[in-house]
This record gives C-alpha cells, structure tokens and sequence, in this order.
C-alpha cells in the first residue's frame, strides 16, 4: 500500500500542480485543444487543487499504509481512477479529442485501478 499512495501522491500532485499553473497546455498535450474560455481555465485549475489535494493526503498516508485512512485513500482512488479511464476515453472515441499524452494517461489510470484493486485484495487477507 506504501508504494501506491507514494506514487499515486506524485503523480497527483504532478499534474494537479500543472494544472493549476499552465491549465492550457496541460489539457492541449490531453486533448489536443486548448481552453478558450475564463470558465474552462478556472474549471481546470480547480481540478488541479482537488488533485494537489489527494496528492497530499496519499502523500500523508502513506507512511501508515494498513491504516484506516490508507485503505479508504486507496478506495476513493479506485472510482477515480476508473472514471478517468472511462471520461478520457470518452473524449477520445465521443468526442474525437486527443493529445499526445491522452493514450498514455488512459493506460496509467488503468494500471492504478488495478494497483488499487490488487492492494486493497491483499488487506483483505
């Protein structure tokens, strides 16, 4: 559980920082289309702050990973994770959007619902 919330919690604030410093060309390397309007650009940044902070509490929990607050860390990322995977995926297929960074991302969140999957398993036990 360690290594999941300590490599969930750079990747989230990796790209919640990015998103809350240079939202466009963040979404232009996903997408492939930048954001037009003064509501998408605060939209965007405020997506950023939510995953600054699941960043932090992963970062945070990570040193106690069998505890109380790991293991329900690791349930609130499975359903993210999944919806990013099927959001950006959708964006891809409805929408015909893509960047050079959406494929990757689909692939990543995938791996991190099955890590999360595998994880919460084996507390099971």
């Amino acid at each position: 559980m360690k290594n999941l919330l300590t490599l969930t919690a750079v990747i989230e604030l990796g790209a919640g920082l990015a998103l809350v410093v240079l939202p466009s060309p963040v979404v232009v390397l996903m997408l492939g289309a930048p954001l037009d309007t003064p509501a998408a650009l605060s939209v965007a940044r405020l997506t950023g702050a939510a995953l600054v902070a699941l960043g932090i509490a992963c970062w945070l929990a990570r040193v106690d990973g069998q505890s109380r607050a790991a293991i329900g860390l690791a349930i609130a990322m499975l359903p993210y994770n999944l919806a990013a995977v099927a959001v950006l995926a959708a964006a891809r297929i409805g929408s015909g959007l893509s960047g050079v960074a959406l494929w990757p991302a689909v692939i990543l969140h995938t791996a991190m619902a099955v890590w999360c999957i595998a994880a919460l398993w084996s507390t099971r036990r």
